[in-house]
């Protein structure tokens, strides 16, 4: 190991590589503080030459590597193992805006960008960059790439595959790919972008890529409608859709139980409709034309509902600051539930057309089987995307509640995600939290496929082991 540190610090400066236990520290656990470990030592490269030549002194000498972005994933798909023999390749450093194309609508970014960097140089030159995200001001787009990442936006652009053109990729050898090609057609042979991003870092290290840009909207329009049931809330997403088609940017669902938790801890958010109706539907139109022209769409389209019987009630924000206090309530939903304690997080996709009979037998199931139980279900709704969490009952220790309960909790809910044909990941990853599960979820073949290509592009294993497939 001291041959190692000495040929490592030939390669960066020593005040770039941390050993020291207390500067290790905030590399080492999760963002949720539910995934812990020891690392050999955190190395902080500033160029993808540097990355390349620590992962070939990595592959000499059999030391694994973790890479890290901004390290706000939920299932510990960036933290070393308790080994203590595992180096940590945090890429913040590589913060760089390489190149933004106009004419080419593509802006080429150092994996380490934060997100949010990115969507400000982005409208600084009169375009959106449209992932959004509400980890946004700390998550890096390496790390979007590396999960596929999803957010608000996805019923309109894509998830952070959808947006990408291009990458420049580190492999297991330590070898540069240069893909960084802002090309949206090229048919020649395997997708290799295609293969890296939503591999957590297993296959090779995304250093760099060109993502889409879009032209900013001229005008934004943002409400909140009560809805009685997921019945009428996909009735409501169908209309939208019929009537408003590319327009509709966003649509998320909220729960009664997610926003009196809201509530809870930022009353600042407390929900503006009538009622407290069982569910809270988030839509936004965005267009090119006048605000007017879409604020008489989206008055249109509401009156129809409300004629349907589809909606009980609706506020449209008039300002932009009440728009953003409409997708503060979203996004805040996640950080009361952090306020709150331990939860247990569940990222699935439900078919649409399956939504309603999961969440009613689901929930009817968790709350049989575990009286009291606060089931925050919220989410992309739009794509079929439920954060179907589970907290403790109210005055249950957290602890011991979730020790006792978490196993027989994820198989209820996995069982009926599988029942419905749904996914146990949308848009967090594997990583760590869902290895056990991919398995019998995927299925022999689709396993051993994956199992496959991480020997034949890592067969020394030294990336990210055992997370995503275990080899």
């Amino acid at each position: 190991m001291q041959n190692f540190a000495h040929q490592l610090s030939q390669i960066l400066d020593q005040k770039y590589i941390l050993t020291n236990g207390q500067d290790m520290a905030p590399y080492s656990t999760d963002w949720r503080k539910r995934f812990s470990g020891k690392a050999l030592a955190i190395v902080l490269p500033s160029s993808t030459a540097e990355v390349s030549k620590v992962v070939q002194l990595c592959a000499e000498h059999h030391i694994a590597i973790v890479p890290q972005g901004g390290h706000t994933g939920f299932c510990g798909g960036a933290t070393p193992d308790n080994s203590g023999k595992q180096i940590v390749l945090n890429l913040k450093r590589m913060n760089q805006i390489l190149a933004v194309d106009i004419a080419n609508q593509t802006i080429t970014v150092q994996a380490g960008c934060i997100l949010q960097n990115i969507q400000e140089a982005a409208a600084e030159r009169g375009f959106l960059f449209p992932l959004s995200l509400g980890a946004e001001g700390s998550c890096m787009i390496g790390g979007n790439l590396a999960t596929n990442a999803g957010g608000t936006n996805v019923l309109r652009y894509g998830n952070a595959r959808d947006l990408c053109l291009g990458l420049e990729v580190v492999t297991a050898k330590g070898e540069i790919w240069n893909g960084l090609k802002g090309l949206r057609k090229d048919n020649t042979g395997y997708d290799l972008r295609d293969l890296f991003v939503g591999s957590e870092g297993t296959l090779g290290i995304i250093t760099s890529a060109v993502m889409k840009l879009y032209p900013l909207p001229i005008s934004q329009w943002t409400t909140l409608v009560a809805t009685e049931s997921i019945a009428h809330t996909i009735a409501l997403l169908n209309l939208f859709q019929k009537r408003a088609s590319s327009l509709l940017t966003g649509f998320e669902m909220m729960t009664h139980e997610s926003l009196a938790l809201n509530e809870k801890h930022f009353p600042q958010f407390k929900n503006p409709l009538n009622g407290e109706p069982p569910f809270t539907i988030l839509v936004e139109l965005s267009d090119h034309e006048s605000e007017a022209h879409v604020r008489q769409l989206l008055e249109t389209i509401l009156e129809e509902a409300f004629t349907a019987g589809i909606i009980a009630d609706a506020v449209i924000a008039n300002s932009l600051a009440q728009a953003n206090t409409f997708w503060h309530m979203r996004e805040h939903i996640t950080l009361a539930q952090a306020e709150e304690g331990a939860n247990l997080k569940h990222d699935i996709t439900i078919p649409l057309s399956s939504l309603d009979e999961f969440i009613c037998e689901t929930d009817g199931l968790m709350r049989n089987k575990f009286p009291g139980v606060r089931i925050i279900n919220f989410g992309h709704l739009g794509d079929g995307n439920l954060h179907y969490n589970i907290a403790p009952p109210e005055g249950v220790d957290q602890k011991t509640f979730n020790t006792n309960n978490e196993k027989a909790i994820h198989e209820l809910i996995y069982g009926q995600v599988e029942r419905f044909h749904g996914s146990i990941s949308a848009e967090h990853g594997v990583g760590q939290l869902k290895l056990a599960d991919l398995r019998s979820h995927k299925g022999d073949v689709a396993h051993d496929l994956m199992k496959a290509l991480k020997r034949a592009l890592d067969p020394q294993n030294i990336l990210n082991p055992n997370k995503v497939v275990s080899i």
